[in-house]
C-alpha cells in the first residue's frame, strides 16, 4: 500500500511543525528542508489549516504552527482524511471499476480488511508519537 503524496506530505509537515513548537514556520522552509514542491506543500497547508491542525499566520513574518497539541493529532484520522479519495485497487471504485470477475471475486473484501487493519493501527498512534525523537530529527535539517 502506498500513501498518496499529499498524505505523505501531511504527515511530513506536521512533524517539522512539532519539532519546531517555538517559531513559525514557513512553506518554503519546510519545503527546502524535505526537499519537495512547495506548491503541492500549499495545497497541503490549506487542507490541514481547514481542518484546525495547523494555523497558519499571514503577512512579512507569517507562517505556520500547530493548531492542536501533537497528542490530539490522530494519525489515523489524518491518513483517513488525505487519503480518502485514493482507492487501493480498481474494483474499489464501483464508478470506473471495469474488471469483469469484480461481482465473483475475494480479493476485494480480503484487501478491504487489510486496509481497515492498516488503518486501526494508525487509529493508535499522535503526532506526539511520531516526533518524540525532537533533537534527533532537527539534527537530520539543514538549519533555516
Amino acid at each position: 500500500m502506498r500513501l498518496p503524496l499529499h498524505t505523505d506530505f501531511a504527515l511530513r509537515l506536521l512533524i517539522y511543525l512539532e519539532v519546531h513548537p517555538d517559531r513559525l514556520v514557513t512553506t518554503r522552509e519546510v519545503a527546502s528542508a524535505y526537499q519537495i514542491s512547495r506548491h503541492h506543500l500549499t495545497k497541503v497547508v490549506q487542507g490541514l489549516t481547514a481542518l484546525s491542525l495547523v494555523e497558519a499566520v499571514r503577512g512579512r513574518s507569517g507562517g505556520m504552527r500547530l493548531a492542536k497539541p501533537a497528542g490530539e493529532v490522530n494519525i489515523g484520522a489524518l491518513v483517513r482524511h488525505f487519503s480518502s479519495s485514493s482507492v487501493l485497487i480498481e474494483c474499489f471504485d464501483e464508478e470506473t471499476n471495469t474488471c469483469p470477475i469484480s461481482p465473483a471475486c475475494r480479493l476485494k473484501p480480503i484487501l478491504h480488511d487489510a486496509e481497515e487493519a492498516f488503518l486501526q493501527v494508525l487509529d493508535g498512534y499522535f503526532l506526539s508519537d511520531i516526533a518524540r525523537n525532537r533533537q534527533r530529527l532537527a539534527s537530520l535539517w539543514p538549519s533555516p
